[in-house]
């Protein structure tokens, strides 16, 4: 296998045919390609609802283009989309269906999967969310000592926790009303500085676990309901007194399916909303997870999130596949994974607002096509999963872009901008616009990206000849540009959406099932396992293997056990 190439007798026809076109093009550079097709930068783009995406700046032709198009028609692409979208059970590990794009259906459409409707349920939970949002909201729902609720804590980990952070952070400026803090890390560093000078009695905590069982959510909602009844001088033992009960259950709502569990914790079922096992916790932000957002948007914002999602989950189920935006990015995706041997994808919003968007990617990419056995269990015999990451502009420029610019890898880049801000100052000079100034930079960058600056043309300025070579800027690195009218409700969904498809369509052609996340099981059982070692009376004598016995060992001397 060579860079990351499938074994010959593996290949399909149109996977040799790219191989073969690989051999002819990679050396061709960016410039040339601009040079032999003038029209390139407003030809090579594709508009998917609000946004506009130029992935002119890549290292592809139009013949490049027709090939990989012929490789998402041989691997059947839009028959696995068409599946999806009507139900089909595609995570075939879990035999479950695949419908984060239903949690976005208008009310009044109807999807029937294995008998049942789901829009309406779906609807029947946003209308439950939107009652609880708009009473919190308002004021009209008090807390324990009649006061109403002016911070909500959002306690999961995952998908229950990057998303409804990200999107918090990204629609800061729609927010209103209440603010929302996050707790999700194990270490208790996170839970005491989210929670430190906060007042129990106008706190309002939502519990997200789907089965409610994940060790660090409750681990975390335990000791937030703790810090609310000593905060309110009410006892906190393990049982909780009919005082501490009617106190939870006027500063606790819980996002689960296990109406047990929650109750046990001391939640009322009445706050409990629901999802469902269609619903992936990546894909899950527009679902009843994303509460804490609802609370800080409102209603109507949050609808208008659903409706971006849904534009674009038009635009992918509509489009032919050449003119198919995460189609598009998908299939550029797996030509440099797969044939130019790059590894990662940076991602970088000129927008510090979507400061969390490229974390939030981390999780939808990399859980959902880290995988090295195809759907049917046989192993892989290319490279799958993109390693996504990323900072905003301009601050990523100040630390990572030498290495993009000047580095000997590979990273093709995603840039993100808006045409309009939602906040705006003057220079320092106060002849110019702060947003303009960060948008000249993305452009800047990817221009510098995809052209570069030769030799000669150092030497034409009148560059020392000694630092020619280190001012040689040698281009050809690729990049897409995402290009929206404004950071809204709508658009984030839109961004979402594209993404979400993107890693779909790279599944496909890699055989592979996006929506199972295995890999992540075992390190939690093993956690749950050592436990017992390190708190234990006894010092353990074999933990299996040399290296964790001792480090357990070490780590019991220093805690005195």
């Amino acid at each position: 296998m060579t860079n990351g190439q499938p074994h010959v007798t593996d290949e399909t026809p149109a996977w040799a045919a790219l191989r073969s076109h690989y051999e002819d093009i990679h050396d061709v550079s960016i410039r040339t390609l601009f040079a032999d097709d003038p029209e390139r930068g407003a030809r090579l783009t594709v508009d998917a609802a609000d946004l506009h995406v130029d992935y002119s700046k890549h290292r592809v032709d139009d013949e490049t283009l027709d090939l990989l198009v012929a490789l998402a028609e041989e691997r059947g692409v839009a028959q696995h989309r068409d599946a999806m979208l009507r139900g089909d059970r595609i995570n075939t590990s879990e035999d479950r269906s695949v419908l984060h794009t239903a949690l976005r259906l208008p009310e009044g459409s109807s999807l029937v999967v294995d008998g049942v409707d789901v829009v309406p349920e779906v609807h029947g939970v946003l209308r439950s969310m939107g009652r609880f949002a708009d009473d919190v909201r308002s004021g009209a729902w008090r807390g324990h000592t009649g006061k109403r609720i002016a911070t909500v804590v959002n306690i999961g980990i995952g998908g229950s926790d990057l998303g409804p952070v990200m999107t918090y952070r990204a629609l800061r400026s729609h927010a209103d009303t209440v603010d929302i803090r996050f707790i999700s890390n194990a270490d208790p560093a996170d839970a005491v500085a989210r929670l430190d000078g906060l007042d129990p009695e106008t706190t309002l905590v939502i519990v997200v676990s789907k089965t409610f069982s994940t060790i660090e959510t409750l681990t975390n909602a335990t000791a937030a309901r703790r810090w609310l009844l000593d905060g309110l001088g009410i006892d906190s033992g393990e049982h909780l007194t009919d005082e501490a009960a009617a106190a939870v259950s006027k500063h606790f709502a819980a996002v689960s399916t296990h109406e047990g569990r929650v109750r046990g914790f001391g939640i009322d079922p009445a706050n409990m909303f629901g999802f469902w096992d269609w619903v992936g916790g990546r894909y899950s932000v527009d679902s009843a997870v994303g509460l804490s957002l609802m609370l800080a948007i409102g209603v109507d914002g949050f609808h208008r999130f659903l409706a971006g999602f849904h534009a674009v989950d038009e635009h992918f189920a509509t489009a032919p596949l050449h003119r198919n935006a995460p189609v598009i990015a998908a299939l550029l995706g797996v030509w440099y994974t797969n044939f130019f041997g790059s590894e990662s994808r940076a991602v970088l919003p000129y927008s510090n607002d979507l400061k969390r968007f490229p974390a939030y990617l981390q999780q939808l990419t990399m859980e959902s096509n880290g995988k090295s056995v195809r759907s049917d269990g046989t192993p892989v015999h290319s490279s799958t999963g993109e390693i996504y990451w990323g900072e905003p502009g301009t601050n990523g420029q100040h630390a990572f872009y030498q290495l993009l610019h000047q580095g000997t890898r590979l990273i093709p880049v995603d840039f993100i901008g808006f045409v309009e801000p939602n906040d705006d100052l003057p220079t320092a000079d106060g002849t110019e616009m702060m947003h303009d100034l960060l948008m000249s930079n993305l452009f800047a960058q990817s221009k510098v990206l995809a052209f570069g600056r030769t030799a000669d043309e150092i030497r034409a300025e009148g560059t020392d000849e000694a630092l020619v070579p280190h001012k040689v800027m040698p281009g050809n690195r690729p990049s897409t540009t995402i290009l929206a009218p404004r950071l809204t409700p709508s658009v984030l969904g839109q961004l979402i959406a594209l993404y979400e498809h993107t890693v779909f369509v790279e599944g496909v052609i890699w055989g592979i099932d996006s929506f199972d996340q295995w890999g992540v099981e075992l390190g939690k059982q093993q956690a749950i396992e050592l436990m017992p070692a390190l708190t234990g009376s006894e010092s353990p004598s074999d933990l299996g293997d040399s290296s964790t016995t001792e480090l357990v060992r070490r780590y019991r001397a220093g805690r005195g056990r």
